[in-house]
């Protein structure tokens, strides 16, 4: 099936409008789309192309506070953002969705059949919306096709968002009622789909209510929570999923990104490429290039937050703020060397470490996604499968749901919190709650929880979900999207400038920082080490920290606004004009 997401070209009914108030011109004979089975089939395929790519998702943390990169998105630059420059309030998607909810009433078809197709129709309806409330907040719900002459549709001011999540909620229970169970292959949607979403969108709607007050919906939050908990328990104990642990605890994880086919064990829906349909992705040319690439680098700060391989916090090590590179990756969590180069990290069958050349600024680079093979370097020629949605997230979004209702049990983190800490690696506390908050976890990045076991549960987020592009939206819905301004973009320890350093102790020096002031290092740097300055010229981004660690950009000032506007993107301008019942949101002009 991995043609479904690009056979799209050849349906010409498809809508082409972009605009609320732009309408579709005529479309082919219906006939032979809503009266047969077949024809369900292919319209349905259409939905696909609403949703998340496959590059959307392994590009999707390109803007978040864990990672430092080589150009700010205007969105975080002090008033380089605007209603002008926003994009997003496109409705095609929608208008194309409940066509098919409409017509497909065909009684030639059976009731199963049809109810299978609407249900996979709501499922994606209850996705686009997600994405509409994510992006811009309230939105006007419409569920049927507008025709030329409903201009009270056509031009409808905004819905409140109560009343868009609670229909999102139906549309995936209907989803989860009707859609087939069948066996898939991983790239098109079931029943067990369903739910998982409904698990994420309800999760993100809970504490979006419980940490922005200010909508006054509080009190509802746990409505949202209760959602979620339900929708996971139901995946958890009928569906056909588990945890991916066939690799082992070193590569288990990992494999679920870099392979071919999708690892239908544990990944429910993902997009999958083809080297024979010339249907490939760009991942390891994005994530390796000098110049094609943002040069993607994880900091410091989150780095910490990975656990010893003992359970322990990394930041309760006595000496870890001066542990060089090779020491601080040592007996730590499995998922820092399946995230990042570490030391043994090898590609082609040659030792490749953190590349100072023309990726890294801060020591920590990814490779989740990236093939280890460097030939696929240079252009768009990765095969690997691109998960969009696994069982390891379910996981976590029973864990939290139940964390801010207070009920998690030592049963519920074990199944959930413990299992995915068990596949890593982790030897202790997978059976036990915590009792014990981390302070750096907590100053550093939720400085507001108190509770052990939400601190710990979120930890676990971070580091499972790395790079799959949850980040943002998750700062957004804790309410900690000033993280994106002020994290610090620090990297590996540096002691001194001007010394050989061996990043992975294979016996061969790789790179050498030294005084940007100076013209090159002032001792005899051999062939083959990288050259870095620190410092001292205005083009030069790279500096340490006063406690002698890689920072980049420091004089690259990241903004959030103090009024919170950055939670939603403002409505784009043209869309105001053309609808002066829409009202823009607040904080933007």
């Amino acid at each position: 099936m991995k043609h479904i997401i690009y056979i799209l070209s050849i349906l010409t009914f498809i809508l082409s409008s972009c605009e609320m108030h732009e309408l579709p011109e005529a479309s082919a004979t219906e006939d032979d789309i809503f009266g047969t089975e077949s024809g369900l089939r292919t319209y349905s395929y259409s939905f696909y192309n609403n949703i998340t790519s496959g590059s959307d998702a392994y590009k999707g943390d390109a803007m978040s506070d864990y990672g430092a990169v080589n150009s700010l998105n205007n969105f975080l630059r002090k008033d380089a953002y605007s209603a002008e420059t926003s994009s997003g309030w496109s409705w095609t998607a929608l208008r194309n969705i409940n066509h098919l909810i409409k017509e497909n009433d065909d009684p030639k078809i059976s009731e199963v059949v049809r109810n299978n197709y609407t249900g996979i129709a709501r499922f994606f309806r209850a996705w686009f919306y997600y994405d509409m409330v994510v992006r811009f907040g309230d939105v006007p719900w419409i569920d049927q096709p507008i025709a030329v002459d409903e201009k009270e549709l056509l031009f409808a001011k905004r819905d409140s968002r109560t009343l868009v999540m609670d229909k999102i909620m139906e549309d995936l229970d209907y989803a989860y009622e009707h859609i087939a169970a069948v066996n898939s292959d991983g790239t098109t949607i079931t029943k067990w789909t369903a739910l998982a979403l409904k698990s994420r969108i309800a999760l993100f709607e809970g504490t979006f209510r419980q940490y922005h007050t200010k909508l006054g919906l509080k009190n509802t939050a746990s409505t949202f929570f209760n959602h979620t908990v339900d929708a996971a328990t139901e995946l958890m104990e009928k569906g056909p999923y588990r945890l991916n642990t066939g690799q082992g605890v070193e590569k288990s994880q990992r494999h679920l990104f870099i392979s071919d086919a999708v690892q239908t064990n544990e990944v429910l829906f993902a997009v999958a490429f083809s080297k024979d349909l010339a249907v490939l992705n760009d991942a390891n040319w994005w994530w390796t290039s000098a110049t094609y690439g943002p040069r993607f680098s994880l900091v410091r700060p989150f780095i910490n937050t990975i656990l010893n391989i003992d359970g322990t916090p990394y930041t309760s090590r006595p000496d870890f703020e001066t542990e060089m590179f090779y020491d601080e990756t040592q007996n730590r969590d499995h998922r820092l060397s399946q995230l990042i180069r570490t030391p043994g990290y090898t590609r082609n069958g040659v030792a490749a470490p953190p590349n100072f050349a023309s990726y890294t600024y801060t020591g920590y680079q990814p490779i989740k996604y990236t093939l280890d093979d460097s030939y696929h370097d240079n252009g768009r020629s990765n095969t690997n499968a691109v998960p969009l949605i696994r069982y390891a997230e379910v996981l976590l979004n029973l864990a939290e749901a139940k964390a801010e209702l207070g009920t998690l049990s030592q049963g519920d983190w074990t199944a959930t919190i413990g299992a995915l800490r068990a596949r890593s690696g982790i030897t202790s506390g997978i059976n036990s709650l915590p009792t014990k908050v981390d302070n750096y976890l907590q100053k550093t990045f939720f400085p507001l929880i108190n509770d052990p076991i939400l601190l710990e549960v979120r930890r676990e987020r971070q580091v499972e979900l790395a790079l799959e592009g949850f980040r943002f939206n998750d700062l957004k819905r804790w309410n900690r999207g000033e993280l994106m301004a002020t994290l610090e973009w620090s990297g590996i320890y540096v002691p001194v400038l001007n010394q050989l350093i061996d990043l992975d102790q294979n016996g061969t020096f790789d790179v050498v920082f030294y005084d940007g002031k100076e013209s090159a290092p002032s001792i005899k740097v051999p062939a083959g080490v990288v050259q870095v300055p620190i410092a001292g010229k205005s083009t030069n981004f790279q500096t340490l920290t006063p406690t002698k660690h890689l920072e980049w950009f420091k004089d690259q000032r990241r903004n959030w606004y103090d009024d919170n506007r950055q939670i939603f993107y403002p409505i784009p301008a043209t869309a105001i004009v053309k609808n002066n019942n829409l009202e823009q949101n607040l904080g933007w002009k």
